[in-house]
């Protein structure tokens, strides 16, 4: 997991940023993401990639980077920029809002499977949370910072059942959404194509 940090920090980069987002592919909420910097040559053995991890376990480890982290930034960008500019370029300016939130600048930037229009140099790796200690770090940032949101929001909606699937398209959430109709946080274009594609695959199993 730190195969990629101690190659910079040979180098002498020893201020290197995880970056990673959470909430791309979900109909309803904002799109989060985190920038981390760790210390230079510590090793946390259970960090890894968020979504391999129980909610237990994510919230003990969130704890334990802010405490150890050298700088942490999150980034959130609303329903309305998703609308208005996709969700990939969303994620992308939740990424470089999370990098300019950092107290610290970083030397160098490890993104997952990402580019951000920031002037710092950076390397895209793919399914970089399950290779790299720092975007693991962001990751599970990234991830209890939105969950957190979720239950917030499912207080707000609470027929949708955001506290449980935190926004994505499961069964559930897409029976609430055709009784209920959606809310002003769900994501109507992402919505339309999503139901779509399951009611394409539902009658193709018929």
């Amino acid at each position: 997991m730190l195969m990629y940090e101690k190659n910079l920090w040979d180098q002498g980069c020893t201020l290197v940023a995880g970056i990673d987002e959470v909430g791309r592919g979900c109909l309803f909420g904002d799109v989060v993401a985190a920038a981390v910097i760790m210390p230079y040559g510590l090793v946390l053995e259970d960090v890894n990639d968020s979504k391999k991890l129980s909610e237990k376990k994510r919230e003990l480890l969130f704890e334990l980077i802010m405490q150890e982290a050298v700088a942490v930034g999150i980034g959130i960008v609303d329903v309305d920029t998703i609308e208005a500019i996709n969700i990939k370029q969303a994620a992308r300016l939740a990424m470089k809002q999370a990098v300019h939130k950092l107290e610290i600048l970083p030397e160098y930037l490890l993104v997952d499977a990402e580019k951000i229009d920031i002037e710092l140099p950076q390397m895209s790796i793919i399914h970089g949370d399950a290779v790299s200690q720092s975007i693991a770090a962001a990751s599970i940032i990234a991830k209890v910072t939105r969950d957190r949101m979720c239950i917030e929001w499912d207080e707000l909606y609470p027929e949708y059942g955001i506290g449980v699937h935190k926004g994505y398209a499961t069964k559930r959430h897409r029976d609430m959404l055709q009784r209920h109709g959606p809310t002003p946080l769900h994501r109507k274009l992402f919505i339309r194509n999503v139901m779509a594609g399951c009611e394409q695959m539902e009658l193709e199993l018929l």
